[in-house]
């Protein structure tokens, strides 16, 4: 027999008092009349037998009842074995496993790789397991469907030896993406029964993880996930980024200075910090002290560079995998211009005028225009360096062919007609003898009325706020045939319905007209805000050189030059990258220079800010977000014992044994009612008579 409740037979302790009752003595009430006591010596009365039990039997019912009372409060029950019920099929499992740059401290990739390894080590015959590897993207390491393939002997080894094949990179944690991945997976893993699915994420959960893609996601019914966290024993860290430049510096080239934000946690300890240049193996320079109170950033500048380095080290930081910090001053891209006609440079009613100033001179970008106003053909060095070729009135038939040849080489040749007759530039540039323009009446001024904003000429402006051209006045436009023009794209419109921009494919290039020039006499175009980003954007697209911004994160991807010659991409650690011309660069895996072969372009990457935010995520959040999360798990002996107490009580429940000693209970009771009132009757009949 076994109990719920042992601690209850303590009670049965109670039989004590009626034994003490049955072995403490009364002074008897017996009475004896005597004539007179004055003749007799006083005397105390002595015992004549010592104090022994009597009513032996009614003592016994008594200590009965309360043994059993006692009994029936500890639950008894007698144990059997209970069928245990078989799951109809195995659980699922989608094993999610950090590998993003913040693993890369202390030694939080040894905690986390052995606790996935207990996971897979703990499957049981029926259950599917999927491990996937995740940083900045998510990377199947063994998928469900070779899980099945595999004997079963086999699958646990094979799934650690991938497991073993793992380690931490440099990317960014995007937790979000792996989470909907994982999901997506278990929806879509075949028809194997399973009762359960799971998603297990093994990472250090830090702050700086990317969360806001489970805002307002519904869970799949029967999803639950489990967080494992692996936990660093010091969560201060120190980090150092670049602030890029943007702004237009008043010499070409110029560097812009360097500005860096020094970042400390809140639960730093350390506020003293030094920065300084990376110099491998040349002479160190004098290091730049800075402090960072906790919790608070600083914005300084570092001493100049020294010849090599591309390098920033931040010391007197315990946590150091977001130590380095790699800066190149960015050099500026040059874009030639080609202006062909005959147009001077200080004539301010012709076009190159202000073509020269639409373009200012920053650190990152120097835009040459070069004029050519001879009627021989343009140089050939000239156009294959050009980024962009703008046709001027009267150009020579030599010049107009060179400007073919440029656009169908896949570049853009820009065509504003100062007058009806400019069209006949044009229709000789495109072979068109059938292209024909004339004047348009226009009643005080034309406004444009339609705009294109999908296209990349108009794209920079689809924003209502910027996207308001009707303070711009046109005096005079061309109203164009465009009939002959096959294939061409409208891209503006006045209010008349005239085109205003239209581009017209030619070869690989095309010609961009716009049947109004920028002139002061013709409109406001050059006088306007508009006109600048208009032209920028022209020059993008047209030229093969791809904007390039200062510095660019882990994973991101890197804009590589056109043109028809292979390129070779040399990664940090020296490993060099074939790549296609015009196409961009994935496999930034690791923070450091790139650079592009040939030429002399080079890519800065660094690691992402985010991942420096090292504090662990309470589990709160994740609720908040609506994550079905599961409890953590218990230990193996708390959890068979807390199966155990609930079988106990589940056939406790169906015997209910108390209740038969209850009723003995009240039936012992009524025996002992019944026995001590014939005792008492007996005791009161024996009378002594009086002498």
């Amino acid at each position: 027999m076994s109990f719920l409740a042992p601690l209850f037979a303590l009670g049965a302790l109670a039989i004590v008092g009626p034994i003490v009752f049955h072995l403490t003595r009364h002074t008897t009430r017996k009475q004896t009349p005597f004539s007179a006591l004055m003749f007799l010596e006083p005397s105390p009365p002595r015992m004549t037998k010592r104090s022994k039990l009597e009513n032996l039997w009614l003592l016994l019912l008594r200590c009965f009842v309360l043994g059993l009372l006692a009994l029936a409060f500890t639950r008894p029950f007698l144990p059997r074995p209970m069928a245990q019920p078989q799951p109809a099929g195995g659980r699922r499992i989608v094993l999610l496993l950090d590998t993003s740059a913040s693993m890369r401290r202390e030694k939080l990739w040894e905690q986390a790789r052995a606790q996935a390894e207990a996971r897979v080590r703990a499957a049981q015959p029926i259950d599917e397991i999927a491990i996937v590897a995740f940083d900045s993207k998510s990377k199947p390491v063994l998928t469900f469907e070779e899980w099945r393939k595999l004997p079963p002997q086999e699958r646990v080894s094979t799934a650690l030896d991938r497991l073993a094949t793992l380690k931490p990179g440099w990317a960014d944690t995007r937790l979000d993406d792996a989470l909907l991945q994982a999901v997506e997976t278990l929806d879509h893993a075949g028809d194997a029964k399973s009762n359960q699915r799971e998603i297990v994420v093994i990472s250090d959960l830090q702050e700086g993880a990317r969360l806001s893609a489970l805002q307002g996601y519904q869970w799949p019914r029967g999803m639950i996930v489990t967080l494992d966290p692996v936990v660093a024993s010091a969560r201060q860290n120190a980090s150092v980024q670049w602030i890029s430049e943007s702004e237009e510096t008043e010499s070409p080239g110029e560097a812009a200075p360097i500005r860096l934000r020094v970042t400390n946690a809140a639960e730093a300890k350390r506020e003293q910090f030094q920065l300084r240049w990376k110099t491998d193996g040349a002479s160190p320079q004098a290091p730049l002290d800075v402090y960072v109170p906790a919790g608070q950033s600083r914005i300084v500048r570092p001493p100049n560079p020294p010849a090599g380095a591309t390098a920033l080290m931040l010391t007197g930081d315990d946590t150091d995998f977001d130590n380095t910090l790699y800066v190149v001053p960015p050099h500026a891209a040059q874009f030639p211009i080609l202006f062909v006609g005959p147009d001077e440079d200080e004539d301010p009613h012709a076009s190159l005028y202000y073509l020269r100033r639409a373009f200012p001179k920053t650190a990152h970008q120097n835009i040459e225009i070069t004029a050519h106003r001879t009627d021989a053909a343009v140089p050939a060095f000239q156009l294959q360096q050009a980024q962009l070729l703008v046709l001027g009135e009267t150009p020579s038939e030599s010049a107009i062919g060179s400007a073919r040849q440029f656009a169908r080489e896949g570049k853009i040749v820009v065509a504003p007609l100062a007058s009806a007759a400019g069209v006949r530039t044009v229709a000789r540039l495109m072979e068109l003898p059938a292209l024909s323009a004339e004047e348009a009446p226009v009643k005080d001024y034309a406004l444009l009325a339609q705009i294109d904003f999908s296209h990349p000429l108009f794209a920079a402006f689809a924003d209502p706020r910027y996207s308001d051209f009707t303070k711009i006045h046109w005096w005079k436009h061309r109203r164009l045939a465009m009939a002959p023009l096959a294939g061409a794209r409208v891209l503006a419109a006045f209010d008349d319905k005239d085109p205003a921009i239209a581009q017209a494919p030619l070869g690989k290039g095309s010609v961009v007209i716009l049947t109004s020039s920028w002139r002061p006499n013709d409109s406001q175009l050059a006088l306007s805000s508009k006109f600048v980003p208009l032209l920028q954007a022209l020059l993008e697209q047209s030229s093969n050189l791809p904007p390039q911004r200062a510095q660019y994160f882990v994973g991101e991807e890197l804009p590589l030059p056109g043109g028809s010659q292979p390129l070779s991409i040399r990664k940090p650690d020296g490993a060099e990258v074939p790549a296609a011309p015009g196409a961009k660069f994935s496999d930034t895996d690791q923070p450091g220079i790139y650079f592009v072969t040939p030429g002399t372009q080079r890519f800065v990457v660094n690691l992402a800010p985010e991942e420096s935010r090292v504090a662990p995520l309470p589990p709160e959040r994740f609720a908040s977000l609506g994550v079905p999360l599961r409890a953590p798990l218990e230990p193996a002996e708390t959890a068979a014992r807390g199966g155990r107490q609930a079988q106990a009580a589940e056939i406790e429940a169906r015997q209910k044994l108390w209740r038969w000693l209850l009723l003995g209970v009240v039936g012992l009771l009524l025996l002992e009612t019944l026995f001590a009132r014939k005792l008492s009757h007996s005791s009161g009949s024996s009378t002594v008579a009086p002498t």
